[in-house]
């Protein structure tokens, strides 16, 4: 299976609250959140991960690389070095490296527990197996971002809807782990194409083309935004051990 991390955003807000360091490498639990992402991934069967990094962030292509060099990353790790206006664009760039196989994209700054990932990555390979879904989309009850993605799930967990706002049957959000066959391309560039952007139209452009979605989800999940994201994440995590 192959992976891919979206870490090209600017981490504005985390700078804006002193944060001196990309987002990438902020660490949690002494681990930069790039690294752990990538271990996760490697301990998951991945073929291949591929990373895209802000062309302002010289700092993170340069650890991805150290990393690399010295043997610490186990995997085939592909960096592309490119500032995009959106996740879906940053999807877009890494496309090229995502077309012979099922895939599961996250941004960089998503926290989860493994033992929850490992759960999920087992219903993907079902998925590819013995399913007629086109994707695998991570969904959580826990609300932690600023302008959440309502899901409405239907039976059997197929996804009948995206939505900006909460409306009824759409209690869970985007987890922002995205597992999609190859399928899910074509799309994703034609939303490139017609100039659309962000991650949840895309989404809705997946539905629209009659792709179909089942929600897998999560107990917790949550993105490091503001600095005090941190210290949540790493008393999320602590809460696991």
């Amino acid at each position: 299976m192959k992976y891919a991390i979206i870490a090209a955003g600017e981490g504005s807000r985390l700078a804006n609250e002193g944060v001196s360091v990309p987002k990438p490498l902020v660490s949690v639990q002494g681990e930069p959140l790039v690294d752990r992402l990538i271990r996760i991934f490697s301990d998951h069967q991945a073929s291949e991960i591929a990373v895209i990094c802000n062309e302002l962030m010289p700092d993170v292509v340069c650890h991805l690389k150290r990393r690399r060099d010295e043997g610490k990353i186990v995997v085939p790790l592909r960096v592309v070095v490119k500032s995009t206006p959106s996740s879906m664009h940053s999807l877009y760039e890494l496309s090229p490296f995502l077309d012979d196989e099922v895939f599961c994209a996250a941004t960089v700054d998503t926290v989860f527990r493994e033992e929850d990932f490992a759960g999920y990555v087992k219903a993907l390979q079902r998925m590819c197996i013995d399913s007629d879904a086109d994707g695998l989309m991570a969904v959580t009850a826990h609300i932690d971002d600023e302008k959440p993605l309502y899901v409405s799930v239907g039976a059997d967990e197929w996804i009948d809807g995206f939505h900006d706002a909460h409306v009824q049957g759409a209690d869970l959000v985007s987890a922002g782990i995205y597992g999609l066959t190859r399928r899910s391309l074509p799309v994703l560039r034609q939303c490139v194409q017609r100039g659309e952007s962000r991650m949840r139209n895309f989404q809705r452009a997946l539905l629209d083309e009659g792709l179909r979605l089942r929600a897998y989800p999560f107990g917790k999940v949550l993105d490091i935004d503001h600095a005090d994201d941190i210290t949540k994440a790493e008393a999320f995590l602590q809460e696991g051990v």
